[in-house]
């Protein structure tokens, strides 16, 4: 994969009324409204097309009185949100969508328990080659992006986030190994230079670069 290739999937996104892609849910208990099998498909269809209780009933062949009681539920926590309410049949029948495409739940919403802990308490002795101190870094990163991302959206703001996502697939072990340690140096060689701890109004920004096996199935000549 070339650089322009690398390049083009850096993702720049900015904050609009429209629904958000991602949500990261940190309260713990909206993560076990989240979670309930009923609801999480209602979020599903919900994320795909704004509907009303009576079409997601007819469309998961639900009760239309079990699904308002879940949909109570996820509006209560902000899962779902009113898109609009409409006159049907001598009632009001409310619209409703999900709040975002997606939801991935924080550390945070597991509290002393939570992983990203672990980030911490390795992070005099970290083991670049750990796929634990991985995860635990990954945790962390949701966690600390997730309140921020929160707190962007208050203040009207769009927070300044870069992603590099790439994939490449080494000859063998040997080159796995030398690509690490170039990558390494060139990291440390960059961060070295543009880091300055005493700068007037600058800013601590925190640098995660992870490689890990894919998960897709290798075709065989």
């Amino acid at each position: 994969m070339t650089v322009i290739d690398v390049l083009t999937n850096i993702i720049v996104k900015l904050q609009s009324g429209a629904m958000r892609s991602v949500e990261v849910i940190d309260d713990p208990a909206s993560a076990i409204v989240a979670i309930d099998p009923i609801r999480s498909r209602l979020l599903a269809r919900l994320a795909d097309e704004p509907a009303s209780a009576t079409q997601l009933a007819a469309a998961l062949d639900l009760p239309r009185q079990k699904v308002n009681y879940h949909l109570r539920a996820l509006e209560r926590h902000g899962l779902v949100e009113l898109v609009e309410e409409r006159p049907r049949r001598g009632v009001t029948e409310r619209v409703l969508r999900a709040s975002a495409s997606s939801y991935v739940v924080s550390p945070a919403a597991l509290g002393d328990a939570a992983a990203d802990r672990a980030a911490a308490d390795l992070a005099g002795r970290p083991d670049r080659l750990s796929a634990r101190y991985l995860l635990a870094v990954a945790a962390r990163a949701i966690r600390e992006v997730g309140a921020l991302t929160r707190g962007a959206d208050r203040a009207g703001r769009t927070l300044a986030t870069l992603t590099i996502d790439t994939e490449i697939r080494f000859r063998d072990a040997g080159e796995r190994a030398a690509f690490a340690d170039e990558l390494t140096q060139a990291v440390t060689s960059l961060a070295a230079r543009y880091h300055d701890e005493q700068a007037p109004g600058g800013r601590w920004h925190r640098l995660v670069v992870i490689a890990h096996p894919h998960s897709r199935q290798e075709t065989q000549p």
